[in-house]
């Protein structure tokens, strides 16, 4: 967008597959290089309620929601940490056109919900957006135990505490834009994923094993302009 955003993100959804590093590195643009907690890569899909979403500066009442369902893996890019959405799913049309010029990020017109259920949330998402691949993502999901304690070296923190992310245009040039918020407040999750075409909708065969899930209340956020990175794959 052309100037920051503040919002809120909530009822938030992670779940973590762990992944061959040379599985994912030919997904990515040449400019990034896969990120990895001991030896191995991990693609995540979170869900999550963008609430509020206004231009910086003003009040939360004019804000909108914005229900969201997003695939990534963590990166670098020139040894700066980040993340690098592979699809982003949202309820919103005007939330899918205005990333896609400004973020250059690769956003689609979808079906999505969070709604409470049994104590806890379910998630569905279907994409609607022309001359995409379908996608279908359903999940039940909820807190499991107390707030965790989440040190810097942890897996928890390499999964969850990222602060940028990177996208690249038709030309490779590679843009950057910064989320700012608190650490999340963590628990573990119990999570029900029970469809899951994130995977075959962005390239990849189906995990080799179960996923880590963390569940958080949520924090309020702000997203910065998003400009060309120092380096680019031409670099």
């Amino acid at each position: 967008m052309v100037i920051p955003v503040t919002l809120g993100m909530e009822r938030v959804l992670f779940v973590n597959w762990a992944i061959d590093p040379a599985v994912v590195a030919p997904h990515l643009p040449r400019s990034l290089s896969v990120d990895t907690f001991d030896g191995r890569a991990w693609l995540t899909a979170v869900a999550l309620e963008n609430v509020d979403v206004r231009p910086r500066g003003l009040p939360a009442a004019v804000g909108f929601d914005i229900p969201e369902v997003n695939f990534h893996t963590k990166v670098t890019c020139g040894g700066v940490p980040g993340i690098y959405y592979f699809s982003v799913d949202v309820g919103s049309i005007l939330g899918t056109a205005l990333p896609r010029l400004f973020y250059h990020a690769p956003y689609h017109y979808a079906d999505v919900e969070l709604q409470p259920v049994d104590g806890g949330q379910r998630v569905t998402c279907r994409r609607r957006h022309p001359g995409s691949r379908p996608l279908h993502f359903d999940a039940r999901y909820g807190p499991s135990g107390g707030e965790l304690d989440v040190e810097p070296d942890s897996l928890a923190w390499f999964l969850t505490e990222r602060h940028r992310f990177f996208t690249e245009t038709l030309d490779e040039t590679v843009y950057s834009a910064a989320i700012r918020h608190e650490q999340w407040p963590l628990r573990r999750a119990e999570a029900t994923v029970e469809r899951n075409r994130l995977f075959r909708a962005n390239g990849f065969g189906e995990p080799p094993e179960g996923p880590v899930s963390y569940y958080s209340h949520g924090v309020c956020a702000e997203m910065t302009r998003c400009r060309p990175w120092w380096a680019s794959a031409h670099a």
